[in-house]
């Protein structure tokens, strides 16, 4: 369904839903689960996320925009402080607000910070309390409570964004929340970021899961060529950007095993993602101020800041 091919009668409701939470809170698997397929990087390494991805769902006669925002925590480089500033513009732009929260972790530094950043907005927030299954019952109910007593909560769910327990009522009730719209999206569109994005993003989920353990936090992954070959498949060409000589070597594993690894995998996920043979070049290369880069910023979908 095209948004011009909607009638009024249709009662169609359509708007943007933020994903907040702190670093590592399960907010990517959540935006998967909601939207029904994979297309945030999912990583056990913190920070994972660096930029707003917004992906699309559709629930009855609602279109639901959600919007994957990176982990709100004590910023300390240009980085840090460029991710964090996403998350909250963000928050401040949706319709709705999510606030997930790790059962298992409960209340820390970083939640207390989104609390009081809600408190100053004057919003109020769905909680999801995440990974149920990983805490007894009565501890639940008292961060539940815990979490209400705050101030700065709306209604509270109990959820596995891993299992997808729960999800689907999260869902519903964002659904009929929502304002009535017509669609901003087709139907068939699950997310508004680029073919050259989400392959880039691809390959950094490879080189997380590859690495994680040795992989330093200083790395991206840019797609800089992107060509259609005659028999309909991709040709792509994409940088892995370090910051020093040293993590080069990491990367590309000794004779190159990392590498083609990473490559493999990330290969694959692309052929199923975009329904086509790729043929993927990776490239190593030390950029050691990549993070002071303006042109990554722009790439990243974030805002160069002081």
């Amino acid at each position: 369904m095209n948004p011009s091919d909607q009638k009024p009668e249709q009662q169609t409701a359509c708007g943007f839903i933020v994903l907040i939470g702190a670093p590592n809170a399960g907010k990517s698997t959540l935006l998967n689960a909601l939207v029904g397929q994979k297309i945030a990087i999912v990583s056990h390494k913190v920070q994972t996320t660096r930029t707003r991805l917004t992906g699309i769902a559709i629930e009855g006669q609602s279109q639901l925009v959600f919007v994957d925002t990176p982990g709100i925590f004590a910023p300390r480089r240009r980085l840090d402080r460029a991710m964090v500033a996403a998350a909250w513009d963000g928050a401040n732009d949706a319709d709705q607000v999510v606030f997930l929260i790790d059962a298992a972790k409960g209340i820390r530094e970083d939640e207390e910070r989104i609390i009081k950043g809600l408190k100053e907005s004057g919003r109020k927030a769905v909680i999801a309390l995440n990974k149920i299954d990983a805490v007894p019952r009565d501890r639940l109910l008292g961060l539940a409570q815990k979490i209400q007593d705050e101030g700065v909560a709306g209604d509270i769910f109990m959820i596995s964004a891993l299992t997808g327990d729960g999800v689907a009522d999260l869902k519903t009730h964002l659904a009929k929340a929502l304002p009535k719209s017509p669609w901003l999206y087709p139907e068939d569109q699950i997310t508004d970021i680029t073919s050259r994005v989400l392959a880039a993003e691809i390959t950094r989920e490879k080189v997380f899961l590859r690495l994680h353990q040795e992989l330093p936090y200083g790395i991206t992954v840019e797609t800089e060529k992107w060509d259609d070959r005659a028999d309909g498949s991709f040709e792509i060409h994409q940088v892995i950007h370090v910051s020093r000589d040293g993590h080069k070597g990491i990367v590309i594993g000794k004779r190159g095993q990392s590498l083609k690894a990473i490559g493999e995998a990330a290969r694959h996920d692309m052929e199923t993602m975009f329904g086509r043979r790729v043929h993927l070049f990776l490239f190593v290369r030390v950029t050691e101020r990549w993070a002071e880069d303006r042109e990554h910023y722009l790439s990243m979908g974030l805002n160069y800041v002081d």
